[in-house]
């Protein structure tokens, strides 16, 4: 089992436009990329890949998916073959191994707080538009702000009032307390924070009172809260935020990116700004390809996850000094990242919020079209106001930049920045090219001594395992190393049939559909044939249970199953790491037991399921008939003329029923 972490790792660093450009040449149109289908024969492109969404289209095969089908689909390989392909493409170590009690029970912890935040997000906006509180108070501060009633359901916007209470109304629904209120002092840090708890053991709503601004991930999932206060109040903050927990980490989060990303990646641009409203107010005045810290300072995961969208970032601040050293912070951390970095500071006094709310569309576009400036630039009119009749401070200016410079990955980025710095700064080119090849050996040195620390460390610290034993990685054989009866080896056959092909039609008339599972299991049920493994009776019992459902596909639900165990089986099963016994070509099916078929399992499906189920059958009644005789010794030991007379009229129709399966399978009729 690959843990699901590591799988969204995975997904998140598997940029289709990269994983799709290593096969297939792109070019650019609008927000998409077109090229030549791989899957198919054409001379005009009708391939499209939207970075946006993540997906790859072709509008003349029909072929559709994300980046890991699409390795599945180029490379006709399974799910998790195609998953390993993208973790050594980007440097990801794969653990497998099955999720523990503990690992389980966060998956769960997740998803219940998902839906405790999806809950208090719909409750906060029925608040907002509902209610005479927050008509009265929340909207009337809304509309004072300049914010229209279209922006304010876009963002998602509501109200935690003062009087109302969302932990009565939780409480009631039955959500339980521990995802209500944060447990902020122990990791893994459960629950949403939705909700405190008073010494005296009270709850009460955190965000009472404050205007509600949600954080959603790129999926649009609701991962924490921003309330801000309506009036000033120097005895509470402005702002009170979601605090960490399993879901929600606001240096790992930016407002506003579900709602901006299909248009950054429209421009392939992206504003940066510091707070919720300068998102909401740019959004409101026609620049939508814009994003927020979150008011707090930028961090590496963030610049990260903007990456994923465009490579050319502006910085949007203050033109206070508050704003400038913000601006400044970030630029490197941005370079370093492959980034292209320009820079607009406001006039002063101005933030994005106000100075937005004071301008109409065409002017706002306007302005940041012309007034914004490269890093260099900015960084050198900034230092050399400074630094003009100072050599020292006019070196450590120079040293500064240079250092900016020298975090850039790509080296022809590089040598184009180094040539405009010294032309700028009159300064020889060879100079500060030497002076970056300092600074990038300087810094190489240094990693490749905290990596030798590292893992001088983990060693130390590893445990002796040279008694442990490795652990199968086979569910099957997970609980013990017997081999398979087989009866057992019959039985998952079927199950593999069931899981590849479960939703299949197997058979049809004008009165009649059966899909493949339902034959299946209706067959073992008529017969009563007992399941040993529960693993299998559980895969069967999750088919009667939701194959009905008009989305499902056996291989994908078995595969996506909560259940480690089940997801392990079926990802086995779909990758043929057990292979399909006794399945023949129609010409040789009576002649060599040994030769596998060669036709495709899809066209052979009715025989094959036919066949698999006459192997289980004969099995059955061939344990039944040793039982039998096992039965009839112990009776005639004990002169039980009674059970011997009842076990010998019984054992011919036995025998006659195992002559009848034998014909069916074409095998030679053995006498036992």
């Amino acid at each position: 089992m690959i843990p699901r972490e590591t799988i969204d790792r995975i997904f998140a660093a598997a940029h289709i436009e990269d994983v799709v450009g290593d096969y297939v040449s792109l070019k650019k149109r609008g927000a998409n990329l077109i090229g030549l289908c791989p899957f198919h024969d054409e001379k005009t492109g009708s391939f499209t890949v939207s970075p946006s969404k993540g997906i790859f289209k072709c509008f003349g095969c029909g072929k559709a998916g994300h980046a890991v089908g699409f390795v599945m689909e180029i490379e006709q390989c399974s799910y998790i073959e195609a998953i390993r392909q993208l973790a050594k493409k980007y440097h990801i170590e794969i653990e497998e191994r099955e999720l523990t009690a503990e690992e389980k029970q966060k998956q769960d912890d997740r998803e219940s707080m998902f839906i405790v935040n999806d809950f208090a997000n719909k409750w906060f906006n029925d608040q907002l538009w509902n209610t005479p509180e927050g008509t009265a108070v929340a909207m009337s501060y809304l509309r004072q702000r300049g914010l229209r009633e279209d922006i304010i359901r876009k963002f998602q916007i509501g109200y935690s009032p003062e009087k109302a209470a969302l932990w009565e109304v939780a409480k009631k629904k039955g959500f339980q307390e521990k995802y209500l209120v944060n447990d902020s002092e122990n990791p893994p840090y459960l629950g949403t924070g939705v909700c405190g708890k008073s010494e005296s053991g009270k709850l009460y709503d955190r965000f009472r009172g404050r205007v509600m601004f949600p954080f959603l991930s790129i999926s649009g999932k609701v991962v924490g809260f921003s309330g801000r206060l309506m009036v000033k109040n120097d005895k509470v903050g402005k702002y009170v935020n979601s605090p960490t927990s399993l879901i929600y980490e606001k240096h790992n989060e930016l407002f506003g990116l579900y709602q901006a990303k299909q248009s950054i990646a429209k421009n392939n641009s992206c504003y940066l700004v510091e707070g919720q409203m300068d998102v909401i107010q740019l959004v409101q005045s026609g620049i939508e390809n814009v994003v927020a810290s979150g008011g707090t300072a930028l961090t590496t995961n963030q610049i990260r996850l903007l990456h994923r969208f465009t490579e050319n970032i502006t910085l949007l601040y203050d033109g206070d000094k508050a704003g400038i050293k913000a601006a400044l912070r970030g630029i490197d951390m941005m370079l370093e990242e492959g980034l292209n970095v320009r820079v607009i500071l406001l006039p002063e006094g101005e933030d994005p919020d106000s100075f937005a709310k004071s301008r109409n569309a065409s002017d706002l576009q306007e302005f940041l079209d012309k007034n914004h400036q490269d890093f260099i630039r900015f960084k050198t009119q900034l230092l050399s106001e400074d630094a003009q009749n100072d050599p020292s401070k006019r070196s450590d200016m120079i040293l500064q930049i240079v250092q900016s410079i020298a975090v850039i990955p790509d080296i022809i980025k590089r040598q184009v920045y180094i040539k405009d710095t010294a032309t700028w700064l009159s300064m020889p080119e060879n100079i500060l090219t030497r002076k970056v090849i300092e600074i990038r050996k300087r810094a190489a040195e240094d990693r490749k001594r905290r990596k030798e620390t590292e893992q001088r460390n983990q060693s130390e610290n590893l445990p002796d395992s040279s008694n442990e034993s490795i652990p199968s990685t086979s569910v099957i054989d997970a609980s013990n190393a017997q081999p398979l009866t087989h009866k057992e080896r019959n039985i998952l056959n079927l199950i593999q049939v069931l899981i590849r092909y479960g939703e299949r039609v197997l058979y049809q008339t004008e009165q009649q559909m059966i899909t493949v599972g339902e034959y299946i299991i209706t067959e073992i049920k008529n017969d009563s044939i007992d399941i040993p493994n529960p693993l299998h009776q559980r895969i069967i019992d999750e088919y009667v249970a939701n194959y009905q459902s008009s989305q499902f596909v056996s291989s994908t639900f078995f595969h996506h199953h909560s259940d480690p165990q089940i997801s392990q089986l079926a990802i086995d099963m779909i990758a043929d790491k057990y292979q399909l016994s006794r399945i023949y070509s129609k010409k040789s099916i009576s002649e060599n037991v040994t030769q596998e078929v060669q036709q495709d399992e899809v066209d052979t499906l009715p025989e094959l399921v036919q066949r698999l189920l006459l192997e289980l059958k004969l099995t059955v009644v061939d344990e039944r008939i040793d039982s039998m005789q096992h039965m009839l010794k112990e009776a005639q030991e004990r002169n039980d003329w009674q059970l011997i007379t009842t076990i010998l009229e019984q054992q011919p129709q036995l025998m006659d029923i195992r002559t009848q399966l034998c014909r069916a399978l074409g095998n030679r009729v053995i006498v036992r």
